[in-house]
């Protein structure tokens, strides 16, 4: 039976701590994942750091100075006598082993399952995955808090109607810009939809985080997604919706690879799946029209003074007619 990446890797690591080695250079142990040994894992000398070296046949690798790198990790070009082109990550001093472990676990698992990619795709696989880590670790580290994981759950269920409606599969996790910074959770043709959820049932309060946040000038048709929720035994935990939509995007390896990374930069990783027990079903959601009727504050609207503003909406005392999701498509181009 063939050990766990973590495992294996561990085990590679451990059994180079004792290479006799002079001067510079690399020792490495290939793993399981790729053909032909492109999956080795290394410790760079003099300096005996652990690393996680890929290889490749025939590919363009960018600059040096467009490697990932951060405070715990870095992302170089490897000079061996292996055959292709190399590039290792390798944990720096200042980076915990625990945290790059995981880190590496990760990337393995991501390249190892883009195996039937080309190689130039796997390098970008493979570099997207370390660069979402590198965007994981420069925000809070921990589970996410309460509202966090409500907030995720309602894009995730948002996402769940996209597939649900037909929309192909690469291009509904592409739309996905929630945890990518974007003004709205998804993009769809020339609209956007931003996605609202909510415990209450004594209203439905919507924390608007900008005056951005609700202006359909750049995006139209815009649309805000109500998702109200309710505890019960029956429901699902955050972990149980990821695993039912990685199961769901198990036959496109390219969609996969992009839900994982943003679900990395939304901040869950799935050694915190167990810290979210809330069982949690839908009770109600709509999907309203954001447009000069609907009551919001946009740049255009406030006193030139106001540069700023947070403030909360009832949607329930919105009055907004709902629309269904076959029209919010259409009204989008997104079909």
């Amino acid at each position: 039976m063939a050990l766990p990446i973590n495992e294996e890797l561990a085990g590679a690591w451990r059994a180079l701590v004792g290479s006799a080695h002079a001067g510079d250079g690399w020792r490495s142990i290939a793993i399981s994942g790729l053909e032909g040994g492109r999956l080795q894992a290394g410790r760079k000398f003099p300096e005996n750091r652990e690393a996680l070296l890929v290889g490749f046949v025939s590919v363009n690798t960018p600059p040096a100075a467009m490697l990932p790198a951060a405070a715990g990790f870095c992302v170089e070009r490897v000079t061996s006598d292996l055959p292709g082109d190399w590039l290792a990550l390798i944990r720096q001093e200042e980076g915990g082993i625990e945290l790059f472990s995981r880190m590496a676990t990760d990337v393995v698992a991501a390249v190892a399952a883009s195996a039937a990619a080309t190689h130039q795709r796997q390098m970008q696989l493979f570099l997207g995955r370390v660069r979402a880590w590198q965007q994981f670790m420069s925000r809070k580290k921990g589970a996410l808090d309460a509202e966090a994981e409500l907030g995720l759950t309602g894009e995730l269920v948002c996402l769940e109607r996209l597939l649900d409606a037909d929309v192909d599969v690469y291009a509904a996790i592409e739309s996905w810009r929630g945890p990518l910074d974007g003004l709205q959770d998804f993009e769809l043709g020339t609209g956007a939809i931003e996605v609202k959820s909510t415990l209450s049932h004594d209203g439905f309060p919507a924390t608007i985080m900008s005056l951005e946040q609700l202006d359909d000038s750049t995006r139209q048709p815009l649309f805000l997604f109500g998702c109200r929720f309710a505890l019960a035994m029956s429901g699902d935990t955050l972990g149980d919706r990821i695993a039912t939509l990685r199961i769901r995007l198990g036959s496109d390896p390219a969609a996969a690879a992009r839900f994982e990374n943003a679900l990395l930069l939304a901040g869950f990783v799935d050694e915190h799946a167990e810290h979210y027990t809330r069982r949690l079903i839908v009770s109600d959601s709509r999907f309203l029209r954001v447009d000069e009727t609907f009551p919001r504050l946009v740049a255009a609207t406030v006193p030139a003074a106001i540069r700023r503003a947070r403030y909360e909406i009832d949607l329930d005392a919105t009055g907004a007619a709902a629309f269904s999701l076959e029209d919010v498509l259409e009204l989008t181009g997104a079909v």
